[in-house]
Order: structure tokens, then C-alpha cells, then sequence
């Protein structure tokens, strides 16, 4: 085999052998939850369980298990001087010695059975440390077949031992002699000081997310160009993110403030010079030529307030609640003067915090361009949980699905262009958009089932 080859398989064997642990990972990621609250929650108890989980095994394996050796063998013991009493001293009253002794100086109850067979054994218990320690504290200090009980009744044990003369002496104990039988109280502790503990925690995280949460919300209120009341609050972290988010802020409104400015002044000095070309043509006497003059000064003039709304965005109204039905009805009202038809349909609850005349502007344009290509048009509005959703159809000619994003670019007219507003500048569609984006929504096209273009408005509420 060449070197090349066997370079090639080795890549192939470590690409394999990085297959699970890459695939193990991704299931991890997409099984894990998704917010910080839940996320921060885990990294703070896993440990806590971990850590309470080994501290019961050690306890339970290790410290119970030497309790119960003890107890087991100090049962074991009793036990094995009361066989060597019976075998030592064999008088005819001696049993029944034995037994009061049993009962009165070693807690045990038994009785000895002439003539009886120790009982098949029974199947183990799974998981008894008793039953494991006691068997061998018998195995070792007694030394005589035996058979033992420890599941049958729950605070009682049984144990049975084969003695020299074909006698079986059963024993009756109190589970509480062999056994360390408190494990109650400390899972309750467990428990209880691991309640207290996820309380702390998720209380902790409350306070530590809520923070987050604000800075947040602030953020996406300042998105849809709504007043922002937000101070720092939280870890030095969280209040360092809502400073700079708080600077940005102040950067952005002093950039549009400067911006509206220049604009102003822009639109002051345009307008001044096109008021000195109206008197200029008004003392001239009419003549064909002058009327053309006219025409592009008021051109001229159309296209100057429709660049000056595209790059001011309406950026000094403040959002407010709005009835959206209203907007929509005033539009109708407008065009049925004009002589169109556009029908409206709306349900639900139609009053939507937004800036009233920028999304005026910005269903106004969609109505235009569809009123200006087709000749049926219908406004539908419906309020969701969190959105709100405008569409705009008509039976025009439509927009090519691969040319109706171009056809959100500022100044492109298409060839079977429909974003041409009234003053053939091409802005109508970037400006809707523009609007649209500026409240944190968005605007599509789609076809329509009338036939047409399909323009939908989605902003959130």
C-alpha cells in the first residue's frame, strides 16, 4: 500500500472514531434547554445531587455497614452463648431457662424444635446490607447451619440454626438489634437541606436573570422605536452590558438627531431655491415651454419629499396605541373619493403601540402601488398573540419571485416595476419596509390569490 493510501485510511479511522463523540455532543446540545434561567439552574444543582448522591453512598455503603457489622455480630454473639449454654449444660429445665434469659437479658425470643429440618433457602434479597452481614457474623461465631429471614416481617428477624441433637432453635429479633435502622432521618435531612439549597438557588437566579430580562426588553423596545425607561441593575456584568446598551442609545439618537438636522436644513435651502424658480416662472408670461418648466419644478419638488422621507424614516414621532382599523378606514374613505374600491376586512383587537403616521405612510404606500396595478384591492388585518398581520392583495400583474427583493432597493425601478410611488422615485417599497423594520417587524411579498402580488406587514405588539 503507498503512503498516500495509507494516510487516507488512517484519516478514515480517526474520522470514525470522532463519529460518536461528535454525534453524543450534538444530542447533548439539542437536549439541553435553551434558556439561561433553566441552564444556570442546572450547573448550580448537578453538583448538589452529585455531591449529596456520593455522600449517601459512602455514608449508607460504608458508615451504616460498619453499624450494622457491629450490631449483627453483637446478635450473632448472644446467640452463639446461648447454643453453648444448651450444649454445655443439658439439664431438663434448661430450655426453658434459656428462654427466659433470651427474652429477658438479650431481647430475643426463641424456641427450640426437636426433630425439625432447617426450610429450603429462599431467594437473596437484592440489595440487603443486613442480610449480607448477618449471615456472615453467623457463619463465622455460631458455625452450624443456619437459615435467616430478613425480608419476611419488616421489623422482625428470623433465624434458624441446626443444633447437634437434630434440634433447630428459632430466634425471633427486633430488626432495630442487627441493623442501624435511622436511615430515614437522613435521607429526610438529605432532602430537606437539598429543598433549601434549589429554593436559595432559584431565588438567587431569579434575581441574577431579571436583570437580563430588562436590558432585554429595553433593547427590543428602543427596536421598534419605542420610549426606553431602563436603568443597570444586576451583577457587575449585567450592569456593565446595560451601560454600553444605554451609550448606544445616546450614540444612535444623537446620530439621528444630527442626521434629521442636516436634513432640515437640506429641505430648507432646496425649498427656498424652488420658491424662487415658482416666482420666477409666475411673473413670466404662459407660454407652452413655461408650463413644461412648471411641471418639473413640481416634479422636482415631489421627489424632494420623497428622498427626505427615506432618509429621515420618520425618526421623530414617538410610538403610541393605535387603532389600525381607523388607519385602514381612512384609506378607503380616500380612495373610494377618488373613485377605487379596496375592500378591508379586520378581527380582533386592532390597537397596536406604533408611530400613528410613519405606519400610516407605510400601508399607504402598499395600497398605492396595489391600487396603481390592479384594479381590485383588499386590505386584511388580523391581530395574533404577538404579532400583527397587514396583507395587501390585488389582480395585477405581480412581481417575479426572484425580483421582489430587488424590488425593496432604494432608487431600482423594474422593469414591470410596482414600487414606484407617486413621484416615480422608486422609494415606495424601501420606504414600507424601512417602516416596517423600525417598529421590529417586516414586509413580504408573495402572490396573491386574487391573482396579483400579495404584500404582508408583520410588526410586533
Amino acid at each position: 500500500m503507498s503512503s498516500a493510501g495509507a494516510t487516507e485510511e488512517r484519516r478514515g479511522i480517526a474520522r470514525r472514531l470522532f463519529t460518536g463523540p461528535r454525534r453524543l455532543a450534538r444530542w447533548l446540545g439539542s437536549a439541553m434547554p435553551k434558556g439561561l434561567f433553566v441552564r444556570s439552574l442546572i450547573i448550580i444543582i448537578a453538583p448538589i445531587v452529585i455531591l449529596q448522591s456520593v455522600v449517601a453512598y459512602v455514608f449508607l455503603e460504608r458508615h451504616w455497614q460498619l453499624v450494622t457489622r457491629r450490631l449483627s455480630s453483637a446478635v450473632s454473639a448472644d446467640i452463639a452463648a446461648l447454643i453453648d449454654i444448651y450444649d454445655t449444660y443439658p439439664q431438663p429445665n434448661n430450655a426453658e431457662d434459656l428462654v427466659r434469659i433470651a427474652v429477658e437479658r438479650l431481647g430475643l425470643d426463641i424456641e427450640f424444635m426437636p426433630g425439625t429440618e432447617l426450610p429450603q433457602p429462599g431467594p437473596k434479597p437484592f440489595f440487603s446490607i443486613l442480610d449480607e452481614v448477618l449471615s456472615d457474623e453467623i457463619r463465622k461465631q455460631v458455625g452450624r447451619p443456619f437459615w435467616i429471614d430478613t425480608v419476611g416481617r419488616s421489623n422482625v428477624l428470623e433465624i434458624r440454626i441446626k443444633l447437634d441433637d437434630d434440634t433447630v432453635m428459632r430466634v425471633f429479633a427486633r430488626r432495630s438489634l442487627a441493623y442501624a435502622s435511622n436511615s430515614h432521618i437522613f435521607l429526610i435531612w438529605m432532602l430537606g437541606t437539598s429543598l433549601v439549597l434549589v429554593t436559595i438557588a432559584v431565588l438567587f437566579q431569579i434575581n441574577q436573570i431579571r436583570p437580563i430580562l430588562r436590558l432585554a426588553d429595553a433593547a427590543e423596545s428602543f427596536g421598534k422605536g419605542r420610549e426606553v425607561d431602563f436603568r443597570p441593575r444586576g451583577a457587575r456584568e449585567v450592569r456593565r452590558a446595560g451601560v454600553a446598551f444605554l451609550e448606544m442609545k445616546r450614540r444612535i439618537e444623537r446620530a439621528m438627531e444630527q442626521r434629521t438636522t442636516m436634513l432640515n436644513g437640506v429641505s430648507h435651502d432646496l425649498r427656498t431655491i424652488l420658491t424662487r424658480f415658482r416666482l420666477s416662472l409666475a411673473l413670466m408670461a404662459d407660454d407652452p415651454d413655461i408650463e413644461d418648466l412648471r411641471k418639473d419644478v413640481d416634479e422636482m419638488e415631489r421627489m424632494l419629499e420623497a428622498y427626505l422621507a427615506f432618509a429621515r424614516g420618520d425618526t421623530g414621532e414617538q410610538a403610541a396605541p393605535t387603532d389600525i382599523r381607523a388607519i385602514l378606514e381612512s384609506l378607503r374613505a380616500d380612495y373610494a373619493r377618488q373613485g377605487r374600491e379596496v375592500t378591508i376586512g379586520a378581527s380582533g383587537d386592532m390597537t397596536v403601540t406604533v408611530r400613528p403616521f410613519a405606519f400610516q405612510r407605510l400601508v399607504g404606500n402598499l395600497v398605492a402601488n396595489a391600487v396603481r396595478y390592479g384594479t381590485r384591492v383588499s386590505i386584511a388585518a388580523t391581530r395574533l398573540p404577538r404579532w400583527l398581520a397587514i396583507t395587501v392583495d390585488d389582480d395585477g400583474p405581480g412581481i417575479p419571485p426572484e425580483l421582489r427583493e430587488e424590488a425593496f432597493k432604494a432608487f431600482v425601478r423594474l422593469d414591470s416595476a410596482r414600487n414606484v410611488d407617486d413621484g416615480g422615485t422608486g422609494l415606495g417599497l424601501a420606504i414600507a419596509r424601512d417602516i416596517a423594520r423600525s417598529h421590529g417587524g417586516n414586509v413580504i411579498l408573495s402572490d396573491s390569490p386574487m391573482g396579483g402580488l400579495r404584500a404582508t406587514i408583520r410588526v410586533p405588539v
